[in-house]
């Protein structure tokens, strides 16, 4: 008999790993918009030199939330404080599972009373779906799907980004006069080409800007009246492939595995996932290898979400977290990886045999959720989830959770790149040979180290042994 929930696929194979593993699924793809528009080296610089506008009305999904019981179910679904949520407002929204393990992590929109709208990738918008329709709460919930997973190609909303230094001399020509003073995560409403525009003070790698929404049928307008103000201030149009690197600079993970593959409180979950969606299919890849799925899983404290936990209300997976509040944690950093071990990384593609795992520009990411091995005397010491190239610092860039011994800014470890074995069975793998990196531990949001100075040999000594 055909599986036709997830719980069924994890039945039917040796244990999730070896599942995820070998998915056929690449990495997220950002469809509508070009892979560059003029060249990604240029539109990563204009993000922290000028301006840029991102289009995100394609790669990310919708879930409408509505109902006198709106606000009580969402609060019973994530970690986060509601006191002082009120429409025109967003938050972070991280729910958990009852172990304290993430499930994902997307924005909670406040639109109106009664009415929210949650946008991000699937893991977290399944998890309220489920909630909605199995539990006792009048709300009414709609999915509006990403692009890459329908053909209609429309969309309810559109989503545009204007950010960099010079965000806010654009929407002021875009609007016609001085934008008002937003705090962080507040909304408000304005006109641009002629169309209301509801706007969110956000903001990505590091700089400033606004978060522009509206109907659909009105978004090209929108855009161009944005394009026409932006001439003056050297804004630039990002494509995909500039894009999908942002995260390293403003660093947020953006692709923590679903904590659901195991647990006895989220087995109804699973086997009301269906066998073919998201959680069944994802990949997972990199150097890290365990058998255990749940050596893969993130707490908030990883992922540097612990600042905004709150316990003033009831919410899944409160009682385990206020258990792993007592620590230890992980910490989340930047590793800046050796300019000289990357060069030699890259020149193994000139070889004809005994090559490294290719490493694609800007972003090297090769599955929907990397894991890749940070060592110190050969011990692991912490996983890297996301990596590539960043113009603006001219450095190879991961953001990595790291044991707290081991995360302090200036820590010389090593970088573990390339799949054991030779490599798995995902399309995006081919045959190589597993490599180290030198790498320093840096803040995250990446700011550059300055690192000490060491004796002929030094690195090798403190970080290989």
């Amino acid at each position: 008999m055909a599986a036709k929930t997830l719980e069924d696929v994890l039945n039917s194979v040796k244990n999730p790993v070896d599942l995820l593993r070998n998915q056929q699924t690449g990495p997220n793809v950002y469809p509508g918009v070009p892979a560059e528009y003029t060249n990604w080296r240029d539109e990563q610089q204009a993000w922290q030199n000028t301006c840029v506008l991102f289009n995100q009305s394609y790669h990310m999904a919708d879930l409408a939330v509505e109902g006198p019981d709106a606000l009580k179910l969402l609060s019973y679904l994530s970690m986060n404080s509601y006191k002082g949520f009120e429409p025109n407002k967003a938050k972070q929204f991280v729910p958990v599972t009852p172990e304290g393990y993430v499930i994902g992590d997307v924005i909670l929109f406040y639109l109106a009373e009664n009415k929210f709208n949650l946008v991000g990738r699937a893991p977290a918008l399944n998890w309220v779906m489920f909630h909605a329709a199995t539990g006792k709460y009048d709300v009414k919930v709609e999915l509006d799907q990403r692009s890459a997973l329908r053909t209609d190609g429309k969309r309810k909303s559109y989503r545009f980004q204007v950010q960099g230094p010079n965000a806010m001399k654009v929407i002021e020509k875009a609007i016609g006069k001085k934008p008002e003073e937003l705090k962080f995560f507040n909304m408000t409403e304005l006109t641009i080409g002629g169309r209301k525009v509801r706007a969110l003070r956000h903001g990505m790698a590091g700089q400033p800007g606004w978060e522009l929404f509206g109907p659909w049928e009105e978004g090209e307008e929108v855009r161009q009246a944005l394009i026409k103000a932006g001439e003056d201030y050297g804004m630039r149009l990002v494509g995909g492939r500039a894009y999908s690197s942002n995260a390293l600079e403003s660093g947020w993970i953006p692709s923590p595995l679903p904590a659901i593959y195991t647990g006895e409180g989220t087995r109804a979950y699973r086997q009301w996932l269906p066998a073919n969606g998201y959680e069944a299919t994802c990949s997972i890849g990199g150097s890290f290898d365990s058998d255990n799925i749940e050596d893969y899983y993130f707490t908030p404290w990883d992922m540097a979400y612990g600042g905004f936990m709150k316990f003033d209300h009831d919410f899944i997976g409160r009682e385990a977290l206020e258990k792993k509040a007592k620590g230890p944690h992980r910490k989340k950093v930047t590793l800046a990886l050796e300019n000289e071990d990357v060069t030699r990384v890259l020149g193994t593609q000139f070889q004809k045999h005994n090559r490294a795992k290719f490493m694609d520009w800007p972003s090297a990411v090769y599955c929907m959720h990397p894991f890749d091995r940070v060592m110190v005397d050969g011990k692991t010491v912490g996983v890297s989830t996301w990596i590539g190239y960043s113009s603006n610092e001219g450095k190879m860039l991961t953001l990595a959770v790291m044991e707290e011994e081991f995360a302090e800014p200036g820590t010389e470890v090593v970088f573990l790149w390339g799949e054991p074995h030779g490599g798995s069975r995902k399309p995006t793998v081919e045959k190589h040979m597993q490599t180290t990196m030198r790498a320093v531990v840096s803040p995250s949001p990446y700011v550059e180290t300055v690192r000490k100075a060491y004796a002929p040999g030094g690195w090798r000594k403190k970080a290989e042994g």
